[in-house]
């Protein structure tokens, strides 16, 4: 039985990230955040998703958006709802368990799931008092 590797450093990243977004972008449920809502171009876009993960599974400096007010614009253009967040996931969290195992690759999984709650709880409380951030 082969194991497969960790997440180690950022061109492990970048394979995580490019297959994720590969899967993602043709998604059913999720794909129009990108094409029609978020209109993102991807060619900026993959660096910064990067720059981001390398971020929080390393501490690597460079990150510098702000996550949330990204999503609470978004979800202000189309509603973020919790079967968009539970898709997510399951694509997410496919694309780590495809690729890798490990300490990291678990720290993925579980930053990815904070960041959900993260993004939803805000989502709640920006709809509920009115307010973007």
């Amino acid at each position: 039985m082969t194991t497969k590797p960790d997440i180690r450093n950022l061109d492990d990243i970048k394979l995580f990230v490019d297959t994720f977004y590969g899967t993602a972008l043709k998604d059913e449920s999720i794909g129009h955040f990108f094409h029609e809502v978020a209109k993102i171009d991807m060619v900026t876009h993959m660096p910064t998703m990067y720059t981001f993960w390398n971020a929080v599974l390393f501490g690597e400096a460079g990150y510098s958006n702000n996550t949330v007010a990204k999503h609470l614009e978004l979800n202000q253009k189309s509603s973020i709802t919790d079967s968009h967040f539970d898709r997510w996931r399951t694509l997410f969290f496919q694309t780590i368990d495809e690729l890798f195992e490990g300490k990291v690759a678990e720290l993925a999984k579980t930053r990815a799931e904070s960041m959900i709650f993260l993004m939803k709880f805000k989502i709640e409380k920006s709809q509920e008092e009115g307010f973007i951030q």
